[in-house]
């Protein structure tokens, strides 16, 4: 399955998250990090990114890509918001940030960003036949957002951030009556464009997502920082936002870090969250909140999955596929056998990227081998995958440098027969990094080869899974298959010596 990383660079905190998903499946979280950065604090003040908030915040970057780095994930989207939008450095942070990331930093606008929390939303808690309204209170804007059946009909982002308003309004601690309500005609004002344009009352769920809904629903059911995740799907009424909305601008900040489920550094910046949400209810006459943990990192993952981001980079572009194509036919190749043995082959690289951790690359390198692993036939049908490597190291195939063009030749002689060892030559004349990919994707290649062994197109499809520390391959058939399941099985023992882990093969009808 397709893996995926995003970065979400927010004015209070930055937020990474790596999964296994694909179009419309689930989530599965592989790796996820959050670091509170208040990146947007010194904007809000002085205009621009103080300087120890950016080097912070690329130490923090730094971690994050060694986290996902290792996880072979296919692509990365990485989104900066608010601050970065109104910051006058703008050009420094992305330089300074595409460095570290060895990528570019997209600064996205507040309708994307709107698009992005619909669709984490949608994945975490899908609504496809009801009216929704989202209120995600971020460091330096609020994105409301109105979906119907699963749609987004309206989105608004304003400037009512968590840490803007208490850069702003908020300097004094406890805040006197006289700055909140400076506060409050604020958010009035900004929510104005807001409460002309959606209509009101008729939702089937408010949802509030990030750390100020997390943090006021947890306070609202009494959820201790450290269970947060139980807050998912919990709610906190109208009634009880009001009533901690007044007992925390009574207090000091060390009573407000005090309260059960805030925590210490969101009490820093609490009241204008608990003060957004409560103007947001009242206006659209909601009852009741409920927290879903989705954010902008769940829709960049979606995004990637269902866009098919970096796929392209595991198959051969049209130009290498014609060459390849092309290259088999001349020699007799039978192109409806090789063609089935590329997908399983792709499927089975996907599937295994957690052990083998090789480039999305090297997949098209497999592909290939796919294709030219029975020219050898050609000259004589014995030791036929000797005769192929020789045909593909000695010709001139378009679309591959020299090194890989003799990689998919080593890929031709090791899809059979004797795996490659200390007696093969041309194999230790291959650069060590070279060896590594030969070794990994030959046993691939083989049981790929093998769930077509008739060459009858029987296996209609497989299902692969890292279980218990093994690869458990389902064959998928309406009709017999047991040829296929002993060939694959005769495979076992020359995974498990390149693997160092089991190969179980079992079969299902359909």
């Amino acid at each position: 399955m397709p893996r995926y990383a995003a970065i979400d660079i927010g004015s209070n905190s930055v937020r990474m998250m790596a999964a296994e998903t694909e179009r419309g499946g689930p989530l599965k979280v592989l790796a996820e990090d959050r670091q509170v950065t208040r990146l947007g604090e010194s904007v809000f003040r002085t205009g621009s990114i103080a300087a120890p908030a950016l080097d912070f915040l690329c130490g923090v970057l730094a971690r994050m890509v060694a986290a996902y780095k290792p996880l072979g994930v296919l692509a990365t989207r990485v989104v900066a918001t608010s601050a970065v939008r109104d910051a006058s450095n703008g050009e420094e942070f992305v330089e300074r940030v595409n460095a570290v990331l060895g990528q570019p930093v997209e600064i996205i606008s507040g309708q994307e960003e709107a698009r992005l929390i619909h669709l984490g939303v949608e994945t975490r808690w899908p609504h496809p036949d009801e009216r929704i309204l989202i209120i995600d209170i971020g460091g330096g804007s609020a994105e409301i957002i109105e979906a119907e059946r699963g749609t987004m009909k309206a989105a608004f982002s304003r400037p009512l951030g968590a840490v803007r308003l208490q850069s702003v309004f908020l300097q004094n601690d406890p805040p006197p009556f006289e700055d909140l309500r400076r506060m409050g005609e604020f958010i009035e004002e900004k929510l104005a464009v807001v409460t002309r344009r959606i209509e009101k009352g008729g939702f089937a769920r408010a949802i509030g997502t990030s750390a100020s809904a997390s943090a006021i629903v947890c306070a609202a059911n009494r959820i201790p920082r450290a269970r947060r995740p139980e807050a998912d799907r919990r709610r906190a009424s109208l009634p009880q936002i009001r009533r901690l909305y007044k007992a925390l601008a009574s207090m000091k900040l060390e009573e407000r870090r005090k309260v059960v489920g805030i925590g210490p550094r969101r009490a820093e910046i609490i009241l204008p969250g608990a003060a957004v949400l409560t103007a947001v209810m009242e206006h659209f006459q909601i009852p009741q909140l409920a927290y879903c943990s989705a954010g902008v990192r769940d829709g960049l993952l979606r995004d990637l999955a269902e866009r098919g981001v970096g796929r392209e980079r595991t198959r051969l572009d049209n130009e290498q596929r014609i060459q390849v194509e092309q290259f088999a036919r001349r020699f007799g190749v039978d192109l409806r056998h090789a063609r089935r043995v590329a997908i399983f082959a792709r499927e089975l690289f996907q599937s295994l990227e957690p052990w083998h951790r090789l480039s999305p690359e090297q997949c098209r390198l497999l592909e290939a081998s796919a294709y030219l692993r029975d020219v050898g036939h050609a000259i004589n049908d014995m030791s036929h995958h000797k005769h192929s490597q020789y045909i593909v190291a000695n010709s001139d195939i378009a679309g591959f440098t020299d090194l890989e063009r003799i990689e998919v030749a080593m890929l031709c002689r090791y899809h059979r027969k004797a795996m490659p060892g200390g007696r093969h030559q041309d194999f230790l004349e291959l650069p060590a990094e070279s060896q590594k990919v030969v070794l990994l994707l030959a046993p691939i290649l083989r049981i790929a080869d093998a769930l077509d062994r008739s060459r009858d197109q029987r296996v209609a499809g497989v299902e692969c899974e890292i279980r218990n520390g093994a690869f458990c391959l389902t064959i998928e058939a309406s009709e017999d298959t047991g040829l296929e399941q002993w060939a694959v099985e005769r495979v076992a023992p020359q995974f498990r010596q390149v693997y160092q882990k089991p190969l179980a093969v079992t079969s299902t009808r359909i």
